[in-house]
């Protein structure tokens, strides 16, 4: 998106690609989740309960842009609607086993490649909207952040930019309860429209 308003920066620094060994963060990709994973190991559970962690921030000059608010704006929600749309994507797998549930061969091989994809889908519906819904909260750095600063008075978005380690407790402590608050009925609809497909 950035790319089609103006700034090739990502592009020019190799940052478009699926090789996820260039958005490696060794601090945030390796180490915070290896702690979180493997620490209650060693801490007799004293460590652990939730996983955090994150890829290098992928670079964008916003002077490049021709309209600066509008288009920060929109490179900010590719991010979130690229998770929607891969979640549909999950919706649309479960709905086409159900489809052909009753139209292929049930024999034993075909019945657990059906289930090993239905779990792939299942977890694709389930961890993009989780990273929907927590990439759009109003807390620096999440993509969220990006459209309310540019809602805020200057002296408000000195402070605002600036909260540090703040933020990361707010991601932690707040963020996490919101997200699950959000999931809940979203997957709750998610289900009942997978049971009205498999009813009809």
């Amino acid at each position: 998106m950035a790319s089609r308003l103006g700034d090739q920066t990502a592009r020019l620094q190799g940052r478009v690609t699926l090789n996820p060994m260039v958005h490696v963060d060794p601090i945030g990709t390796l180490l915070f989740p290896a702690l979180m994973i493997f620490g209650p190991l060693f801490s007799g559970g004293a460590l652990g309960g939730f996983l955090i962690g994150w890829a290098k921030p992928t670079p964008v000059i916003t002077r490049n842009f021709k309209n600066i608010v509008r288009d920060d704006s929109l490179v900010t929600l590719a991010g979130p609607a690229s998770n929607l749309l891969l979640a549909f994507l999950g919706f649309l797998g479960i709905a086409g086993l159900i489809f052909f549930q009753g139209r292929l061969p049930q024999t034993e091989s075909m019945m657990n490649n059906a289930q090993a994809l239905g779990i792939l889908f299942q977890l694709a519906i389930q961890v993009n909207l989780a990273l929907f819904f927590f990439n759009l909260l109003p807390i620096p750095p999440l993509d969220g952040s990006h459209i309310l600063r540019h809602f805020l008075p200057y002296s408000v978005l000195n402070a605002y930019d600036r909260m540090g380690i703040f933020s990361y407790i707010l991601m932690i402590f707040v963020g996490g309860p919101i997200v699950r608050l959000l999931m809940g009925p979203t997957i709750h609809l998610v289900s009942l429209a997978l049971s009205a497909i498999a009813g009809s």
